[in-house]
C-alpha cells in the first residue's frame, strides 16, 4: 500500500514539474537555513557542558551598591579572600578553585620571547572544575607547587620546538622568575567560557609583591579572582545563596561603611551556574565576550518564520492546483477509495518532497557552513547536528513538515464528492480561497517583519559608527604599560616626540572601549562637613598626557599640569558629573571640594562629555585622578600622524627595544577596539540581512506559483477582456490588484508588529536610533514592488497572449 502511495506521488510530481520545483526548492531553502540555524543554537547552548560536572558547578558574583539597593556595579569576579571564607562558612561545598587573568604575560625561553595574552593563575585543583585532558603531567599535582607552569600543546612548541618541555624552566620576564614545566594540556574548545593556554600556580601568588599571602587572606578590594564552586549532587544552591548576605556580615568588614549599614546592604555576593555564563551573562569585567539568549531567541525565531513560509507555499500551491487533481479524486472515490486512504495518499505525497528537500538541504548546508563561519565569526560544524536526540528530530522533520504542509491539502481534496467533480459542477476553489489569502497575508506579513528589522538593525549600526565619541579615536596605539618602564617614561616620551610623525602621548588606568571601574567612597563638602556621596562616580587615573592624546575638550578649567605639584590631590571630572553634583554648570564646579578614595583635593577642570565606554551604556559620571605613584598606570595610549602611521610605529617600536630589551612589543589600535564592541551586532546585521532576504525571496517564490497558477486558470477570462476592449495595463491591473489587496493588508498587520518587536531591540542601547515612519512605508513599498514584479512577469505574459489561441476550444 505505502509502495503504491510513493508510487503515485512520484507520478504526481513528474506531471507537475513546475509546482513541485518550487515547492522541493522553497522547502529545501527553509530547511537549509533551519539546519544552519540549528548548529549555531547547539553551538551556543553546550557551552561549558563537556566539563564533567558542568551541572553542579557555580561562578560567584559581586554585586556593589552606592546606596542601598541601588546597584552600581555588578562584577563577574570577585575578591581572593571569599574563596577560602567561603570553604570555611560553608563545609557542605566540595571544592572551590580560583582564575586569575594575568593580562599581557611576557615569557622567555633563552633567546625567545613572547607576549602571551591568555595566560592565568589557577588554583591547583582546576581541572576538578574544567575537564581538560592533559597530553602530559598530572591534573592534581601540576599547578601544587609555586612557579609550576602548565601549558597547550602549541605553546609548548612555540618555546621548546622538539624537546620535551616537562621540568623545562621558562622564566616571567616581568620578575625574572622561572617556573617548571609540569604539564601540558589539549586547547580549551571552543564552546568553552575561556580559552587558556597557560596555567600558572595560583600558589605562585602568596610570593609576589603585589599580593602577598596576606593580601590573599584579607584585600576585598581587588576584585578581579574568577570564583567557582563545586556543590554536591542535588544541591540546594537556592537556600544556599540566601545565606550569602548573612555570610558577609559575620565573614566581611569592609573599611568606610557607615555605622548604620552592614556589609550585604552595600556588597552581594550571587551565584550563576556554569553552564548560563555563555548566554546568560553580561556583567562587568567578563573574562570573555559571551553570547546573548535574545540573539538565540531571534534566530530561532527566523528559523520558524522562514520554514512557515515555505510551508504555507506547499499548502498555497496545492490547494491552487486542486482543480487538476479534482477528476483523479472522483475516480479514485468511485472505485471505492476511502476518505482516509486519500489523506494518506496527499501526506505520503507531502513527506516525499519534504524528504527530498531535506536530503537536498543536507548536502546544502554542508556547502553553506563555512560562509556562515567566517560571516558570523562562529566555528560552526554540522557534526554537532549527529547527537542521537538531535539527529532523530531532523530525521523525523520530513513527517513534521509534511504533515504540517500536507495535512490542510489532504483533507481539502480528499472532501471532494465525486458525482459534482466528475459532472464538473464543483467548483475547485471557492471554499478554500479565504484560507489561501490568509496564507499569503501571513507570508507578507513574516517578510514585512523581516525588511523593517532588517533596516532598523542597519540603522543602529550605522549610528554606532558615525556618532561623534566626543574625542578623536583615529591613529591611536594603544599599549600595555610595564611597571619597569615607570623610572624611565620621562626620557621615553621625550624621546618619541621628537617624531613629528608622533603627536602625544599619554597614560592611564584603563583606554576607551573598557568598563570603568566603580567610586571609592566620594565626599563632598555640604553644609560645611564632608558627605558621602549618594551617586555612582566611576574613575579612572590619567597622567597630563592622556586628554591631550586623545584630543578631549574641556568645558571649564584645565588639565593636570606638572607647573601645579598639588595636582595629585586634584580632579577632573566631566559634565555628567557635574550634572549628578547638583553643582549645575561646569563653571560652578571649579574649585568644589572633593575627596575620593581618601584624597581630598579639589575640581581644577571639567571635561565635555565623551563616551568612554561602548554606546550600549550611558554617560556616567566620570573623575580624572593623576595618582601619587606610576604603579597605578596600566596603559600607554599614542596619538599618531595619519600620513605617516608605519614611520611613528617604527619610532615607537625602536624606542621601545631602547629601553625594553627584554619586553616584547605588541600594540592594538583603538579604533579596532572600538569596533570589537559591536562585532556581535555586526555579524547579527549581515546575518539578520541574509536570512530576511531568503524569507521575502521564498515568499516571492511561493507568489509567483501561485499567480502563474491563477492565471493559467483565468486565460479565457482574459481572452474575452480583450476582445471587448480591455488593454494590456487594464487586464495586468485586473490581474494583480487580488495580491496586491493581500500585501496592503500584511502592511497593516506586520508594521505595529514590527515597531514593537524592534523598539525592544532598541532598548539594549543606551544611545540609539528614533525609528521613523519612512521605514515602514519604505518596508510597505518594497513589498508592493517585490509582489507586482513577481506577479507582473505571468500578467504581462498572459496579457499579451492571443485571445483567439485561449477562446479556440469555446
Amino acid at each position: 500500500m505505502i509502495k503504491n502511495y510513493l508510487t503515485s506521488a512520484l507520478r504526481n510530481i513528474k506531471r507537475h514539474p513546475f509546482i513541485s520545483f518550487i515547492n522541493i526548492f522553497g522547502l529545501t531553502i527553509g530547511l537549509t537555513c533551519c539546519l544552519l540555524i540549528l548548529t549555531y543554537i547547539i553551538n551556543e547552548g553546550s557551552y561549558d557542558k563537556s566539563n564533567k560536572n558542568a551541572n553542579d558547578i557555580y561562578r560567584v558574583t559581586r554585586t556593589f551598591y552606592s546606596t542601598p539597593n541601588v546597584e552600581s556595579l555588578h562584577l563577574s569576579s570577585i575578591a581572593p579572600p571569599f574563596g577560602p571564607l567561603l570553604q570555611t562558612a560553608f563545609p557542605d561545598i566540595k571544592k572551590i578553585t580560583r582564575v586569575l587573568p594575568n593580562g599581557t604575560t611576557a615569557l622567555r625561553y633563552n633567546d625567545k620571547l613572547f607576549n602571551e595574552q591568555n595566560a592565568f593563575y589557577a588554583d591547583e585543583n582546576f581541572f576538578d572544575f574544567f575537564s581538560i585532558p592533559l597530553l602530559r603531567g598530572d591534573s592534581s599535582k601540576g599547578l601544587q607547587e609555586p612557579y609550576s607552569i602548565m601549558m597547550t600543546e602549541a605553546i609548548a612548541k612555540k618555546y621548546f620546538g622538539d624537546q620535551d618541555p616537562i621540568n623545562k624552566s621558562i622564566v616571567l620576564d616581568i620578575n625574572k622568575h622561572a617556573f617548571k614545566v609540569t604539564g601540558i594540556f589539549k586547547p580549551f574548545p571552543t564552546n568553552s567560557q575561556m580559552h587558556p593556554e597557560i596555567l600558572m600556580s595560583f600558589n605562585t601568588l602568596k610570593d609576589t609583591a603585589v599580593y602577598g599571602e596576606k593580601q590573599l587572606l584579607s584585600n576585598f578590594g581587588h576584585n578581579a579572582f574568577y570564583t567557582y564552586i563545586l556543590f554536591p549532587k542535588n544541591y540546594n544552591v537556592s537556600r544556599f545563596e540566601s545565606q550569602l548576605p548573612d555570610f558577609l556580615d559575620s565573614y566581611v568588614h569592609l573599611p568606610g561603611i557607615p555605622g548604620n549599614l552592614k556589609t550585604h546592604q552595600v556588597t552581594k555576593l550571587g551565584l550563576q551556574k556554569l553552564t548560563d555564563v555563555h548566554l546568560r551573562s553580561h556583567l562587568d569585567n567578563e573574562i570573555e565576550e559571551n553570547g546573548d539568549i535574545n540573539r538565540v531567541y531571534i534566530f530561532s525565531a527566523i528559523a520558524l518564520f522562514i520554514l512557515l513560509i515555505a510551508c504555507i507555499n506547499y499548502m498555497n500551491l496545492s490547494t491552487a492546483r486542486s482543480a487538476l487533481r479534482a477528476k483523479e479524486i472522483g475516480i479514485r472515490k468511485v472505485i471505492g477509495a476511502q476518505r482516509k486512504e486519500i489523506i494518506v495518499q496527499f501526506l505520503s505525497e507531502s513527506v516525499l518532497i519534504t524528504c527530498i528537500a531535506l536530503l537536498i538541504a543536507i548536502a546544502l548546508s554542508s556547502i553553506l557552513i563555512p560562509i556562515v563561519n567566517t560571516l558570523s565569526g562562529q566555528t560552526l560544524s554540522l557534526n554537532s547536528l549527529l547527537q542521537w536526540r538531535i539527529l532523530a528530530s531532523i530525521l523525523a522533520l520530513p513527517f513534521i513538515i509534511g504533515l504540517i504542509s500536507g495535512v490542510y491539502p489532504a483533507l481539502f481534496m480528499s472532501s471532494f464528492i465525486p458525482v459534482k467533480v466528475l459532472k464538473g459542477l464543483l467548483k475547485v476553489g471557492s471554499g478554500n480561497i479565504s484560507f489561501r489569502k490568509i496564507l499569503v497575508v501571513a507570508q507578507f506579513s513574516i517578510s514585512i517583519i523581516l525588511i523593517v528589522a532588517t533596516t532598523v538593525v542597519y540603522n543602529q549600526l550605522q549610528f554606532i559608527q558615525k556618532m561623534s565619541l566626543g574625542f578623536n579615536k583615529d591613529h591611536i596605539l594603544t599599549m600595555d604599560y610595564p611597571g619597569n618602564l615607570s623610572k624611565q617614561y620621562d626620557a621615553f616620551s621625550t624621546d618619541l616626540l621628537k617624531n613629528r610623525a608622533i603627536k602625544d602621548i599619554g597614560r592611564s588606568s584603563r583606554v576607551p572601549s573598557g568598563r570603568l571601574l566603580d567610586e571609592q567612597n566620594a565626599s563632598i563638602i555640604e553644609g560645611g562637613s564632608m558627605q558621602p556621596l549618594k551617586i555612582d562616580l566611576k574613575f579612572i587615573t590619567a597622567d597630563y598626557g592622556f586628554i591631550p592624546t586623545y584630543n578631549m575638550q574641556m568645558a571649564s578649567g584645565r588639565n593636570f599640569s606638572r607647573v601645579y605639584s598639588r595636582d595629585t590631590n586634584n580632579y577632573i571630572i566631566n559634565e555628567a558629573a557635574v550634572q549628578a553634583l547638583g553643582w549645575k554648570t561646569a563653571q560652578n564646579a571649579l574649585d568644589k571640594d572633593l575627596s575620593y578614595g581618601g584624597i581630598k583635593g579639589k575640581v581644577i577642570g571639567v571635561v565635555k562629555d565623551f563616551h568612554f565606554e561602548s554606546l550600549h551604556q550611558k554617560i556616567i559620571p566620570l573623575l580624572f585622578q593623576l595618582p601619587s605613584h606610576n604603579s597605578y598606570y596600566n596603559k600607554i595610549s599614542i596619538k599618531v600622524d595619519g600620513n605617516s602611521v608605519q614611520s611613528a610605529i617604527g619610532t615607537i617600536e625602536a624606542a621601545w627595544h631602547n629601553y625594553l630589551p627584554d619586553t616584547p612589543f605588541d600594540f592594538t589600535f583603538l579604533d579596532e577596539k572600538f569596533a570589537q564592541l559591536y562585532n556581535s551586532e555586526q555579524q547579527q546585521g549581515k546575518l539578520f540581512t541574509i536570512f530576511s532576504c531568503i524569507a521575502i525571496f521564498i515568499a516571492c517564490l511561493g507568489l509567483f506559483g501561485l499567480s502563474t497558477f491563477t492565471i493559467t486558470q483565468r486565460v479565457k477570462e482574459i481572452g474575452i477582456r480583450k476582445i471587448l476592449g480591455a488593454s494590456v495595463p487594464q487586464i495586468i491591473i485586473e490581474l494583480s490588484k487580488d495580491f496586491l489587496k493581500l500585501v496592503i493588508i500584511a502592511a497593516l498587520i506586520a508594521l505595529p508588529i514590527a515597531w514593537y518587536s524592534m523598539n525592544r531591540w532598541l532598548l539594549d542601547f543606551a544611545f540609539r536610533v528614533t525609528i521613523s515612519w519612512w521605514i515602514f512605508l519604505m518596508a510597505g513599498v518594497i513589498a508592493l514592488i517585490i509582489a507586482f514584479a513577481t506577479i507582473s512577469f505571468q500578467s504581462i505574459k498572459a496579457a499579451l497572449a492571443n485571445p483567439v489561441k485561449s477562446l479556440r476550444s469555446e
